[in-house]
């Protein structure tokens, strides 16, 4: 009797140590680093995957030595109903409860796409058709069905995408970006409009937009855009015409050869400020916060005119007479002249 007691109890510690052993090495498999190279790998899991389905790819991909001990740690631990689908980036250094950790929150691949400043709305459905990792469910064409989708209270789809570097994941929609780059503009400018100069001759956010977007062609100098918003903001309040160049290059449109001619400036569209007085009927690009910022916060001074500067690189030169303009435009046209003439030699 007592050896069959003494049978059991080294058996029961045989096993006890056998369990504790198969405990130790699933521990170490789960804390080892797994096989992946510098560059990384990228796997993908479908919606309604099974974690059993999972394990088999991590394994066929040579990420993990072992899928039925990580199926079955993760099923005990309760982890296996929560992952998520979604494109996932494995990294050197995982292990297997790392991996399984980013799959339970979501840790999915981020992709970055950028609204820049200056563009139009032509050049916004472009570059997100070139997007391989988007969905595209939209056209420039489709202005009508993305205007209903996104409830856009504007009539004209022109500057009402904010620029600025939005994230998504693998097959995000083309219209989901257009309605969060939509939202932030009127985010962004609501809160300008709210804390605006007084006395400004603009009768609504809108305005503000439209003369942003203007001052966003004019200039890309950070230094400058508060004095170009104060010229044009003083013509507005004399009843001087704007007679800005990229509203009549935008009213000319495709047929615009990058050669701004005496005809564009004489022809009569609603976006020739030679022409019309006041703002254009809608903004020309869209326009970035600093932009809108300058719109709302212009910068005092007399200033009537400005043009590119004779140092011809990219600042202006302004001026509050037109005997000083017409001097300024005399020097820059001497240094354009010259500085094609070097570059003939």
């Amino acid at each position: 009797m007592r050896s069959l007691v003494k049978v059991t109890g080294l058996l029961i510690l045989a096993l006890l140590l056998i369990a504790l052993i198969f405990v130790w090495r699933v521990n170490t498999f789960l804390d080892e680093p797994v096989s992946i190279d510098s560059q990384g790998i990228v796997i993908e899991i479908e919606p309604g995957t099974s974690f059993t389905a999972v394990s088999r790819q991590l394994a066929a991909q040579g990420v993990v030595d072992h899928p039925d001990w990580f199926r079955w740690y993760a099923r005990l631990s309760g982890k296996a109903a929560a992952i998520k689908a979604g494109e996932y980036r494995l990294t050197d250094g995982a292990t297997p409860r790392t991996i399984l950790r980013q799959l339970v929150i979501g840790n999915v691949v981020q992709y970055a796409f950028t609204i820049v400043e200056g563009w139009n709305f032509k050049d916004l459905m472009a570059a997100l058709q070139r997007e391989t990792h988007i969905k595209h469910t939209v056209t420039r064409q489709d202005w009508p069905e993305i205007a209903e989708t996104l409830n856009v209270s504007e009539g004209h789809p022109e500057g009402l995408f904010l620029p600025e570097t939005y994230h998504y994941t693998k097959s995000t929609k083309d219209i989901d970006i257009l309605g969060q780059a939509y939202r932030l503009l009127h985010t962004v400018l609501a809160e300008e409009w709210e804390t605006r100069d007084d006395e400004l001759p603009l009768k609504s956010p809108y305005e503000a937009l439209i003369l942003a977007s203007i001052i966003e062609k004019e200039t890309a100098r950070t230094d400058e855009r508060a004095t170009i918003s104060g010229v044009f903001i003083r013509r507005l309040v004399k009843g001087m015409r704007l007679q800005t160049d990229p509203t009549v290059i935008y009213g000319v449109g495709d047929a615009f050869d990058g050669n701004l001619k005496r005809s564009h400036l004489e022809a009569d569209t609603p976006y020739n400020t030679y022409r019309r007085d006041g703002l254009p009927p809608t903004p020309i690009a869209m326009a970035g916060k600093a932009a809108i910022k300058a719109a709302l916060h212009p910068a005092p001074g007399a200033e009537l005119f400005f043009v590119a500067s004779a140092k011809l690189d990219g600042s202006h030169q302004f001026s509050a007479t037109k005997e000083e303009h017409d001097s300024a435009v005399a020097a820059y046209l001497r240094a354009l002249r010259a500085a094609r003439k070097l570059r003939q030699q």
